[in-house]
């Protein structure tokens, strides 16, 4: 087995190694994980904070130890960076710009230095919806993670994140965590709500928010009206996905 660190502002995570395929994750600065499958190109990699799997490329990533993977993996106080954009340092002070929610507290095991502003608690319920409107009009990315270009989990997923709460990278799986409320009225900011197509399957996820409303990424991470139907478009007049349940994961 070997293991490896994401080095890079942000590498792109592919369903096949080839550099066509579709990107169905992105993994970001500092972020871990293991190395199932190594070609003359690409890796087939397991990330550590959500078991997702997929291909990298070689020349994107940088292999650890072992032990260092552990060590890793013990940190008891991970540390987000809270900023749209930060930067890390090299020796000769090269500065390499790295992303809302990178994992910084994995700097020792680059050759980067961190001085910029960071998240490293279990934040408050309410903080979530905060962290959420930072990345308002972000535009819709399939497998995207970052303030400039998300899909609706990978939204969700990196709020509750930055703010020291695991989620899985799907919906469908997303919907499995938590527990469910019988009633809208019942959710409070910062609860998910969850929706599915005609065929019943989980396909998108927002963040509740005070007064009926719902930040999601649809087009772009926005904020429109929901309702015991579901989420309610006000420029198209019409609804645009079906409520399926409310979780409450905190």
């Amino acid at each position: 087995m070997h293991y490896g660190i994401c080095a890079l502002s942000v590498i792109p995570v592919r369903s096949l190694a080839d550099e066509a395929s579709e990107m169905t994750n992105q993994v970001l600065y500092g972020e871990h994980f293991k190395v199932l499958e190594q070609r003359k190109f690409w890796s087939r990699i397991r990330i550590a904070s959500d078991g997702f799997e997929g291909w990298v490329s070689n020349v994107q990533i940088i292999l650890i130890t072992e032990e260092d993977y552990y060590e890793i993996e013990s940190s008891k106080e991970p540390k987000y960076s809270a900023n749209l954009v930060s930067f890390v340092s090299n020796k000769a002070d090269v500065l390499l710009p790295i992303i809302l929610g990178s994992s910084v507290h994995n700097v020792k095991n680059l050759p980067n230095a961190f001085e910029g502003d960071f998240t490293n608690s279990q934040g408050e319920k309410p903080s979530l919806v905060k962290t959420a409107l930072q990345y308002l009009n972000a535009p819709f990315l399939s497998g995207g993670r970052t303030p400039f270009g998300i899909d609706s989990s990978g939204f969700t997923q990196m709020v509750y994140k930055i703010n020291g709460y695991s989620l899985k990278r799907n919906a469908a799986e997303q919907c499995n965590q938590g527990d469910a409320l019988s009633f809208i009225e019942e959710s409070e900011p910062g609860d998910l709500a969850f929706f599915d197509n005609n065929d019943g399957d989980i396909n998108h996820v927002g963040i509740i928010m005070k007064d009926n409303y719902i930040i999601h990424a649809f087009g772009k991470v926005r904020i429109d009206r929901i309702d015991h139907t579901g989420i309610f478009n006000s420029e198209t007049r019409t609804y645009s996905h079906s409520l399926r349940v409310i979780k409450k994961i905190i």
